[in-house]
């Protein structure tokens, strides 16, 4: 969600080579592509809302209203809907630590988080890595054979959500047996690919963004974490993928 929805698209096709195309829900939202295929999606938010700009990951689901009735079950919020659209229905929802995400009952693409066209990696930051698995694994459903489809895994230092093939996300913010981590904001982050990370990091400060973490060799390849003009945060890398047992931890990334 952006503030300014064609200045978003200025920025991301400068850093990231994107192009855009408008999408199903109307004139304030528009669809990603790279190599004319889909990556994101970017809608304008209502000026009167008050609320930081982020990305935010949506999961598919069977079923948008027993997702957000096990949220709810669980003593978590679900901020908006079920609401139809024109492929599906959506909603948003913040788990029990207020990280914000979606879930999408509908068509959905045939891609895969580090695969292709699609993000390069998605990453929980919570304060208890484990309660969160437990949530996302009793509300979406994961490791139940039969619906998500999903494996769950621990390995060196994080969660790990596998889709049999390959990681596509970790849940990290707390070892084993340690207490959870107070001064860990919650949130979902999402590693987007590109060609070349100076290149990116370069053409983000030319557009307006900022820079949180410089280029460096990070647990995910070469990489950097990045600021664009309304303030969304996100990571470029040259990795597009990984296997399940080369996954590693994240660095830290607390608030200044």
């Amino acid at each position: 969600m952006a503030r300014d929805l064609a200045a978003a698209q200025d920025f991301y096709s400068a850093v990231l080579g994107w192009t855009f195309q408008p999408g199903m829900l109307g004139g304030e939202f528009s669809v990603a592509l790279f190599d004319g295929r889909p990556v994101a999606g970017l809608g304008a938010l209502a000026h009167t809302l008050h609320v930081p700009v982020s990305w935010t990951p949506y999961f598919a689901v069977p079923s948008a209203d027993d997702v957000t009735a096990r949220v709810r079950e669980r003593g978590a919020t679900v901020a908006v809907g079920p609401l139809r659209f024109a492929h599906g229905r959506a909603a948003l929802a913040a788990d029990l630590d207020g990280a914000v995400f979606g879930v999408w009952e509908g068509t959905v693409l045939h891609w895969s988080v580090g695969r292709g066209s699609a993000p390069a990696w998605l990453e929980l930051r919570t304060r208890d890595a484990f309660a969160a698995a437990i949530f996302y694994g009793e509300v979406l459903r994961w490791a139940v054979p039969g619906e998500a489809g999903c494996e769950v895994d621990y390995a060196q230092g994080q969660v790990l959500v596998s889709d049999g093939t390959h990681a596509v996300a970790g849940l990290r913010g707390g070892a084993i047996e340690e207490a959870p981590d107070p001064s860990i904001r919650p949130r979902w982050h999402v590693y987007f690919p590109c060609s070349d990370v100076d290149t990116s990091t370069k053409a983000a400060i030319a557009a307006g963004g900022s820079v949180v973490q410089p280029p460096r060799v990070g647990a995910h390849g070469y990489e950097a974490t990045l600021r664009d003009p309304d303030g969304g945060l996100f990571t470029v890398t040259t990795v597009r993928g990984r296997p399940v047992e080369s996954a590693s931890v994240a660095p830290d990334d607390r608030p200044a």
